[in-house]
């Protein structure tokens, strides 16, 4: 059984709820993906060019303003 970081208790007027802090045991990241809102397809991350419409590689990308 792993050690609690921190022990306390938290009371709401007559009531006290004991209260132990541990480290997390396993990972849980939700991964969230933007979606078209008509239809539900997912939405892409990728880098065109507003004129032509062609896809971009990284290579092929500059800075400018």
């Amino acid at each position: 059984m792993p050690r609690p970081l921190w022990s306390g208790a938290v009371s709401f007027g007559l009531v006290t709820v004991p209260i132990k802090l541990e480290t997390a045991t396993e990972k849980h990241d939700v991964s969230l993906r933007q979606v078209h809102l008509e239809d539900g397809g997912r939405v892409r991350y990728r880098k065109t060019c507003e004129i032509d419409g062609q896809v971009l590689t990284e290579d092929e990308i500059g800075k400018g303003y």
